[in-house]
């Protein structure tokens, strides 16, 4: 590629797109709120939020000086990511903290890079993103799932016009706003009835002695407050 092709290549990713609609910024909503809301649709987009929950931790992992050994997602929509270093500390709490936040907090850095209209850099930055997890996925669901997501998002940011590239980014934005909120409440009704005695809760109040519940509640906080904030956004509020 030469200098030139290049710098087309630059200018296409990082440059500002056109406004969307009124119409097509709520109908995206619209559909991703059905998306998260009804259970049969919400058992396979769920998969999705493990992508970012795996991916909160791994990256949160590795930024804190830990050892990333791989990770799994499982066609439950669970996951698992394991990483070696020290078994307490802040970098270990904060990397079993970075789960249940991260859909939420990407979610909430999609509808910033929208509302600056960035819709490309956002399509091309999630699909550099997946593909650096990919190379860390141990399982070959966890693969195919990363793959396929991957895929989408290359095909559409380099195959399909604006209008397409602005619907398939709203709606992914606003599924992780909306998709971010619903993992807790969930985590919250299984220890409710006696399950998840292992959660990431349960993990954060053993290192931190903070009870799981308070630890519960900061990711209520945090995926509540992100929708409020990234909706604004996306809104034009």
């Amino acid at each position: 590629m030469d200098a030139t092709n290049a710098a087309d290549l630059w200018d296409r990713v990082t440059g500002a797109q056109p406004d969307p609609t009124t119409w097509l910024v709520v109908s995206t909503g619209v559909i991703a709120f059905a998306v998260v809301v009804f259970r049969t649709a919400w058992r396979i987009a769920r998969n999705a939020i493990t992508i970012a929950h795996e991916g909160g931790h791994a990256v949160v992992a590795v930024l804190s000086g830990r050892r990333l050994d791989g990770i799994r997602l499982h066609s439950d929509t669970s996951g698992l990511t394991v990483s070696r270093g020290k078994p307490t500390g802040l970098g270990m709490i904060l990397t079993a903290a970075s789960g249940y936040t991260a859909p939420s907090l990407l979610g909430l850095g999609g509808a910033w890079l929208l509302a600056a209209n960035h819709i490309t850099l956002l399509l091309w930055g999630t699909t550099a993103l997946l593909a650096a997890m990919l190379v860390m996925i141990r399982n070959a669901y966890g693969v195919l799932t990363v793959v396929i997501s991957g895929a989408a998002f290359f095909l559409v940011s380099w195959l399909t016009g604006p209008d397409v590239q602005a619907g398939f980014a709203y709606a992914v934005v606003w599924f992780l706003l909306l998709g971010g909120v619903r993992p807790a409440f969930e985590l919250q009704r299984k220890r409710r009835h006696g399950g998840a005695y292992d959660s990431d809760p349960d993990q954060l109040a053993r290192l931190t002695g903070i009870p799981a519940g308070a630890w519960l509640l900061l990711f209520h906080v945090v995926s509540l407050c992100s929708l409020l904030a990234g909706g604004r956004w996306l809104l034009g509020l």
